[in-house]
């Protein structure tokens, strides 16, 4: 065993009241960093997951019409009336999406069509968007079959998907079939081959899902699409890609956090909280730390004193207390990972949802727990700092007969 190694250990042995409560208050700062880090991580991924549980990361849509000058006489001022919108198809989409599937960063992409209708079963009926999807790839962007409460996801011919809010309004289930007219008056029936419940109120009160063929026909758009919704790798960095991507095919790329502008700054708020919380938990730790090894050394002068008399160099008394805050902060992290994942397990189970899943969902992986150790044994090392400059520079002459 190294000598320096050996002197830490033994000097951590006697004070052993010291030691416990240094060991305790280092433990206690790396558990407070992993339940905070592990609950708000978890509340930050529930909170997406429900979001983009009834969207797409991107979605790529054709340019809204320009807006024209209308000029009644040549004596009259010019004015500008912007068009009224209509479904735009996205020019040679086939092509676009090749590229798309080509990209870095995009795992998923999917072809899709979508319009205003009326769905009706006897007297009932209910407005609508119609949304005409090819069911392979559409379950990459958005996991419907995972999302079904009743029949199959199955989109064939004249069936149709539909949400579980929808089904109850209308009064149909699974079997039944329903019919969809669009605002142009062309119609069509389709047979519900299963609903779906989305954890939104207004998609699972509004959406139908259709083959695509079938919508295409049926809001006039045959062989075109309105969109191509993309799910990408990098959520956070949606934004980005989606400009790229705009750039490059010049149509109007939407990210999902553009489109939930509110809940990014909810999230980003929760994040700076996070830090400032756990800066002032290190702050506390690396204090406490410092103090007692400050003690340590004026307790512990009189046999540093006589280590540097025989021969220690100061160099050595300097990793000597070094090691000491390194080995508090070594065991802090083991027993403050170990206190921090109890904790956190704790609280998550003391409340459930109707599904059974968690109330405050934590979020435990490996990542986390190596960046609490090693935020805890360089704030060990970085407290123990004064105190080893402070030991090393003692005057073995001076100490010894002062004590």
């Amino acid at each position: 065993m190294p000598f320096e190694l050996f002197v830490a250990l033994r000097f951590l042995r006697e004070g052993r009241a010291q030691t416990a409560l240094i060991f305790a208050g280092a433990s206690v700062g790396v558990a407070v960093i992993i339940f905070l880090s592990a609950l708000i991580d978890g509340l930050q991924a529930s909170l997406v997951d429900k979001t983009l549980g009834s969207q797409a990361h991107i979605v790529l849509r054709a340019p809204d019409e320009a807006a024209r000058p209308l000029v009644s006489s040549p004596d009259a001022l010019v004015q500008v009336v912007r068009p009224a919108q209509r479904l735009r198809t996205i020019d040679q989409w086939q092509q676009v999406l090749r590229l798309m599937e080509r990209t870095p960063g995009v795992t998923a992409v999917s072809p899709s069509v979508s319009g205003a209708g009326l769905a009706s079963r006897g007297t009932a009926s209910r407005s609508i968007v119609v949304r005409g999807v090819e069911p392979e790839r559409f379950e990459r962007i958005i996991d419907v079959p995972s999302k079904l409460v009743a029949g199959q996801w199955r989109l064939l011919g004249a069936e149709a998907v539909i949400g579980t809010k929808l089904a109850k309004e209308l009064g149909v289930t699974v079997g039944d079939t329903l019919r969809v007219t669009t605002a142009d008056g062309r119609a069509d029936s389709f047979r519900v081959t299963g609903l779906f419940d989305l954890g939104n109120q207004e998609v699972n009160e509004r959406w139908v899902l259709v083959p695509l063929r079938s919508g295409q026909t049926l809001l006039g758009l045959v062989g075109g699409v309105t969109t191509l919704e993309l799910r990408v790798t990098d959520l956070f960095g949606a934004r980005a890609l989606a400009e790229t991507l705009s750039q490059r095919t010049g149509l109007v790329a939407e990210s999902w956090m553009t489109l939930n502008a509110q809940l990014l700054v909810a999230l980003q708020s929760q994040s700076s909280s996070r830090y400032m919380i756990q800066f002032f938990v290190i702050i506390a730790v690396a204090l406490g730390i410092a103090s007692v090894l400050v003690v340590s050394v004026v307790q512990k002068s009189r046999e540093i004193g006589i280590l540097k008399a025989m021969g220690t160099t100061t160099r050595q008394v300097l990793r000597v207390f070094l090691i000491q805050g390194a080995v508090v902060g070594l065991v802090g992290s083991v027993l403050g990972g170990l206190m921090g994942a109890g904790l956190a397990r704790f609280f998550a189970s003391l409340a459930t949802n109707p599904d059974g899943s968690p109330t405050f969902p934590v979020q435990l992986d490996a990542k986390l727990f190596l960046t609490a150790s090693t935020v805890a044994i360089v704030t060990g090392l970085l407290s123990a700092v004064v105190p080893a400059r402070r030991a090393s520079g003692l005057d073995p002459a001076v100490v010894i007969r002062e004590t």
